[in-house]
């Protein structure tokens, strides 16, 4: 949290290198869906625009796997950015080389140039020296503004540090760090963490970091299936994470006055999500899972018993939904839950939302508006909330003295 930012350095007349986060979805077509990446780094890029830099913004877009794919050009993001802009934004046909330098070099005070795809070259994710110095070759001054990339040490995220005597955190990546750092480690309480997802697996390292931290963590999704079973229930054809069994079970024994299970869940005889089918569906306490069939949301009762735990919470972080948010019949849980922390967020409380499906339902159910921070890392974010040390933060450059 202690990092410089883009109002510490003079960026007038300067190559402003700004590594943002643009891997947005496209369509068939080629057209972006979800544009809120690019609307995310607007604050920042338009800072440096008034500031008179010469803005240069490098991203990835896709799985492109070190070849140039071209349906996976940022060419529809340079176009996208110009419109929310309200100017020009330039576009480079590639990320490195002699002529990108050039055209960086032409920039007037104000413009802004987009970069060419940095996962069209296998030396991104490889974080190669010679290629992060060719990308540090582009600028006087760099910046990350790109939090959902801040996990991974690749060369435009960490390689390139090397080579700048500042390196500054973007508006973005500077409020991600303030609300999920000060959920970490000065929370209000009582704090409190609502865990979804498929699997638990998956949230393993979350929860044995929290737990020590939080007041309560709330467990839906497909992982509450697992702790069910380890308590003892029969679960159907639910989701089971075998080899996570012994470890939910233990944390049952230890942490049991800390973990909050559901009460009820919406079960269905037949589903088949690529589909996009679903049969019978009814909702049973969790003591009556039938057999044959599936758990796919938490019920009624249960956001009335997650409420009631959170009714005076200060402090709440939600990471992963509580159902198939994505089908009707199986969505009301998680919707359930997404309107309970626009309510309290209204009343007060932080609500942190930890990207990915998270953000995909607070964005589904309209309460992005409602919530305090919505991440836009999903993988960045749960990282942070294991404790790790993000290598794209910790290249930026401390400030002394004081905390940001």
């Amino acid at each position: 949290m202690n990092k410089l930012t883009l109002q510490d350095v003079e960026l007038h007349g300067k190559r402003l290198l700004m590594r943002v986060d643009f891997n947005v979805p496209l369509d068939e077509h080629r057209a972006i869906t979800d544009d809120n990446r690019i609307r995310a780094a607007l604050p920042s890029i338009e800072y440096a625009v008034d500031k008179g830099a010469k803005v240069i913004l490098m991203s990835h877009l896709g799985r492109p796997k070190g070849s140039v794919v071209p349906g996976m050009s940022l060419k529809p993001v340079a176009e996208r950015l110009s419109s929310l802009l309200g100017r020009p934004v330039g576009f480079a046909p590639d990320c490195v080389g002699a002529d990108v330098e050039h055209q960086t070099r032409a920039l007037r005070n104000g413009a802004v140039l987009l970069l060419e795809n940095l996962r069209f070259h296998p030396e991104e994710t490889a974080n190669d020296p010679g290629f992060a110095a060719q990308l540090a070759a582009l600028g006087d001054v760099y910046a990350n503004d790109a939090f959902g990339t801040a996990h991974r040490a690749h060369a435009s995220t960490v390689g390139v540090t090397a080579h700048f005597d500042a390196c500054v955190s973007g508006f973005l990546m500077e409020k991600e760090l303030r609300f999920l750092g000060g959920a970490v480690t000065r929370p209000d309480r009582p704090y409190i963490a609502i865990l979804g997802g498929a699997k638990i697996a998956d949230k393993i390292p979350v929860i044995e970091h929290i737990i020590g931290l939080v007041d309560a963590i709330i467990i839906g999704g497909g992982m509450m299936f697992t702790f069910l079973k380890a308590a003892g229930k029969e679960i159907g054809d639910s989701m089971l994470d075998a080899e996570s069994l012994e470890l939910a079970a233990g944390l049952l024994a230890e942490r049991a006055e800390q973990i909050v299970l559901p009460v009820d869940c919406v079960v269905s005889d037949r589903f088949d999500f690529a589909a996009r089918e679903i049969g019978s569906v009814k909702t049973v306490s969790v003591d009556d899972i039938p057999a044959g069939w599936k758990g796919l949301d938490i019920g009624p009762r249960s956001i009335e018993a997650f409420k009631a735990v959170c009714h005076d919470a200060r402090t709440i972080i939600w990471n992963g939904p509580m159902g198939v948010f994505e089908l009707e019949a199986t969505s009301r849980g998680t919707l359930g839950i997404a309107a309970m922390l626009a309510e309290l967020t209204d009343q007060g409380a932080t609500t942190i939302i930890g990207g990915g499906d998270s953000a995909a339902a607070v964005k589904k159910a309209g309460l992005e508006a409602r919530m305090s921070h919505v991440s836009t890392g999903g993988g960045a974010s749960l990282e942070f909330l294991e404790g790790k040390v993000l290598p794209g933060v910790a290249a930026l450059t401390d400030r002394e003295g004081e905390w940001a």
